[in-house]
């Protein structure tokens, strides 16, 4: 996994008026969740701003990070969980990360990559991905920037589910049922296929 830095400055004011007159600066609010808990139990989130700026790599790319942020001169390992976007204007309005340590699993979704010809589509088929993540579990350490997935012996009509794949040192926390790719039936197949039976 490729690793970013990203600096933040820690906030005190809170709420929305607070966090829309920060955006009007290109500040993005930000909380960082951890192990960290608070009276109630719960995580303790520290709340804290990034300039936009720093963001836009992070956000606006296929590609996952572990993200080295310093907030304030204090500096700790993190995955970005979730990215709020304006409904409307699609900008970005918040963005929450969770604190990450060498030894403790997490879920994280990693893009997926489709290898090999598949023989469906020597056939005429069309290959289709239907997913574009899925969900590992592991250390972060072992969690790769994609999951290769071979589709050569992948037949006409066929498809391949999350139930059929392993990967070293990864746990597949998507549901095994759920199809990854399939070869359609493209018109031309469909012709060949009858002209054969006929």
């Amino acid at each position: 996994m490729k690793t970013i830095t990203i600096k933040g400055t820690a906030r005190t004011e809170t709420g929305k008026k607070a966090a829309k007159e920060l955006r009007a600066q290109g500040l993005i609010p930000c909380n960082l969740y951890g192990e960290k808990r608070g009276d109630n139990g719960l995580p303790e989130a520290q709340s804290f701003t990034v300039a936009f700026d720093e963001l836009r790599k992070l956000i606006y790319t296929p590609d996952i990070y572990t993200v080295l942020l310093n907030i304030d001169g204090r500096e700790c390992k993190a995955i970005m969980k979730e990215a709020q976007f304006h409904p409307v204007k699609d900008n970005v309005l918040h963005v929450d990360f969770y604190e990450i340590t060498d030894e403790k699993p997490i879920v994280m979704e990693v893009p997926i990559r489709l290898n090999g010809l598949a023989e469906g589509v020597k056939a005429g088929g069309k290959l289709a991905a239907s997913v574009r993540k899925l969900k590992v579990k592991a250390v972060h350490t072992a969690i790769p920037e994609r999951l290769d997935i071979d589709v050569t012996n992948l037949q006409l009509g066929k498809t391949i589910k999350v139930g059929e794949l392993q990967f070293e040192g990864l746990e597949l926390v998507t549901s095994p049922s759920v199809v990854v790719c399939q070869v359609k039936m493209t018109r031309n197949a469909r012709s060949a296929a009858a002209a054969e039976e006929a």
